[in-house]
């Protein structure tokens, strides 16, 4: 919800799932282009975030291999980060985040760079 708000604030538009599962039928029943960037807790009831970033990029289409899926998580130790990108992640911000480097991150996710 914090990261909603910082969002919103810089302009974006946000989309929020309330667990995995959600997030999985979202992004898939959006399609392609839909979404730039997704942020995927880890931690989440009915479906993890592991599972739903492996259920993204198990779906047909080279926009679901592409999608910048970047973790939000607690854990943040050097095989939590691993096992998110083991689970097809590109990044990883850990909680509590400060945020300016979630817009950074999010920049770079998208654009391949961060904007000045």
């Amino acid at each position: 919800e914090i990261a909603m708000m910082i969002l919103s604030q810089h302009g974006l538009e946000v989309e929020r799932a309330a667990n995995g599962r959600i997030a999985l039928d979202k992004t898939q029943q959006h399609g392609p282009g839909y979404f730039d960037a997704v942020l995927m807790d880890i931690q989440m009831p009915v479906m993890n975030g592991y599972e739903a970033t492996r259920g993204i990029r198990a779906l047909e289409g080279e926009y679901y291999q592409r999608l910048s899926i970047i973790a939000m998580s607690a854990n943040a130790y050097d095989e939590d980060v691993q096992a998110c990108l083991d689970a097809g992640m590109n990044g990883h911000i850990a909680k509590p985040f400060k945020p300016d480097e979630l817009i950074k991150l999010l920049q770079e996710a998208i654009y391949g760079r961060a904007a000045n």
